[in-house]
């Protein structure tokens, strides 16, 4: 008797750690979530030496990718960006809302603001 309760806790047990371990690989399958900014450089001076490192290490501190960054832009159709465009991953929405409700992105934001104009989104990536 004791052999067939041996038997059925170890078939719960896998039984378990199955279910566990599917949980854990949907978790790792849900797509990124982009946020991508246009920016509008009143200050480009000021903007990049008072501004961007300080707003890149922010996003990094709080769980952000950089994926593009000013970089060259090349319209196809419809107006083109503005000046500057950022791209950043994050692992879902709840982190990148995280970010931006913080104190310090609401402090920073405000140095921000006297060097360029924001127009920003965020969309969930597709899975993998």
């Amino acid at each position: 008797m004791n052999h067939k309760i041996a038997l059925a806790v170890t078939a719960v047990a896998s039984a378990a750690f199955g279910a566990a371990a599917v949980q854990t690989l949907n978790a790792q399958a849900k797509p990124p979530v982009y946020y991508v900014t246009e920016i509008e450089l009143t200050n480009a001076d000021a903007y990049l030496k008072d501004y961007a490192p300080r707003q890149g290490d922010l996003i990094r501190q709080m769980g952000g990718r950089y994926l593009a960054a000013g970089g060259k832009t090349t319209s196809f159709d419809g107006d083109p960006p503005r000046s500057r465009v950022v791209i950043t991953a994050w692992d879902n929405l709840e982190k990148v809302q995280a970010w931006r409700s913080s104190a310090a992105y609401k402090e920073l934001r405000q140095t921000g603001d006297k060097y360029a104009k924001f127009r920003s989104f965020a969309i969930e990536g597709v899975s993998p």
